[in-house]
C-alpha cells in the first residue's frame, strides 16, 4: 500500500474501497459523509441517488431513487442527511433512511443571476441559482452555498424561512465565485469553499467575514471531522494534482495527499478519510495509520 501524508497524519491510500453489489457500479460520486455510527453515504449522479456502506465497506443498501435530479451537496448533521440538487434549485433533507422532510426553493424555478461567465454571476439573487451545498447549524438554522449561478450564502429557520442572504460575485472579502461547500467549527464559525477564488472564508453566523485561508487548489468540499480537523478536496491547479488536504483548527496545513481528480471528502470517527471521485466514479479510502 502506498503511504501518503507525514508524522502523526500518516495514510495507507486503498483505491476503489467500496464495492457495490455484483452487477452495479457507481455514477459520478459528487460527496461522501459519515453519519454518527460511521456509515459511509455515497451521493452519486444516478438512481437511487444514496448509497450507504458501513466503514469496512460492506454494501448496506440505498435510497432515494425519484427525489434528486441532479445531485451534489451531502452533508450529515446527527439524524439528518442534507442534499442540494444542482439543477433543479432546491435544498432537500431526509431521514437517514431516505424519508423526505425539508424541501427549501422551487423545483426548476432559478433565481435572476443575469449572465454567467465561468460560474461567476454577474450579480447576486435570492435563493436559488443552483446550490452546492446545505448544512444545519448548532443555532438551528440551515445554511446553504448558492453557487454555480450565484454568489451566497442564504440562511434559513430551521423549517424553511428565509432570515438572510450574503454575498456578491467578485474576489474581495465577502464575494464569492462558486460557493461550493460549507461546513462549521464548534464556535459556530463558518467556513465556506470559495472554490474558483482557491479559498475558503470564515464567518460569522451572521455572515460577518472573519478571515481567510489561501494557497491551495479551488476547494471542492470542506469536512469538518470529529478531531476539529478540516479535510478539504482540493481540484488541481497549476499543474499540481488534485489533494486531498487535513488542516486544522487554525487553518495550518497537517497533510496533504495526491488523489485522483476528489469532488468529496468524508471522515468517519476513527480519522479515516474517504474520497468521492467524479472523473473514475469511484470511492478511494484513505486509513490513517498513525
Amino acid at each position: 500500500m502506498a503511504q501518503l501524508g507525514t508524522g502523526e497524519y500518516t495514510y495507507e491510500l486503498i483505491p476503489d474501497f467500496l464495492k457495490l453489489p455484483a452487477g452495479q457500479s457507481f455514477g459520478l460520486v459528487s460527496r461522501v459523509a459519515a453519519d454518527a455510527q460511521d456509515r459511509i453515504y455515497v451521493f452519486q449522479r444516478k438512481d437511487p441517488p444514496v448509497v450507504v456502506f458501513d466503514r469496512q465497506g460492506k454494501y448496506l443498501g440505498a435510497w432515494g431513487s425519484g427525489e434528486v435530479t441532479d445531485p451534489h451537496g451531502l452533508k450529515i448533521v446527527g439524524d439528518t442527511v442534507y442534499t442540494t440538487d444542482r439543477s433543479d434549485s432546491v435544498a432537500k433533507s431526509f431521514t437517514l433512511d431516505g424519508k423526505p422532510l425539508l424541501e427549501l426553493g422551487t423545483r426548476g424555478r432559478h433565481s435572476d443571476t443575469g449572465n454567467v461567465t465561468n460560474w461567476l454571476a454577474e450579480r447576486a439573487a435570492g435563493p436559488f441559482n443552483h446550490p452546492t451545498e446545505m448544512i444545519a447549524h448548532p443555532n438551528g438554522d440551515l445554511y446553504v452555498t448558492d453557487g454555480y449561478r450565484n454568489a451566497r450564502v442564504h440562511r434559513f429557520t430551521r423549517d424553511g424561512r428565509l432570515v438572510k442572504s450574503w454575498g456578491a460575485p467578485g474576489h474581495g472579502e465577502g464575494q464569492f465565485h462558486l460557493p461550493h461547500s460549507i461546513a462549521y467549527d464548534d464556535d459556530g464559525k463558518l467556513y465556506v469553499a470559495d472554490r474558483s477564488n482557491k479559498r475558503i472564508q470564515i464567518f460569522t453566523p451572521d455572515g460577518e467575514f472573519l478571515g481567510q485561508w489561501t494557497g491551495m487548489g479551488g476547494p471542492n468540499d470542506i469536512t469538518r471531522g470529529k478531531d476539529g480537523n478540516f479535510y478539504i478536496a482540493e481540484q488541481e491547479d497549476n499543474g499540481k494534482p488534485a489533494q486531498v488536504c487535513v488542516r486544522d483548527g487554525q487553518g495550518n496545513v497537517l497533510a496533504r495527499m495526491e488523489s485522483r481528480h476528489v469532488h468529496g471528502v468524508g471522515v468517519d470517527s476513527r480519522g479515516d478519510i474517504y474520497a468521492g471521485l467524479t472523473q473514475d466514479r469511484s470511492v478511494d479510502k484513505f486509513v490513517r495509520v498513525s
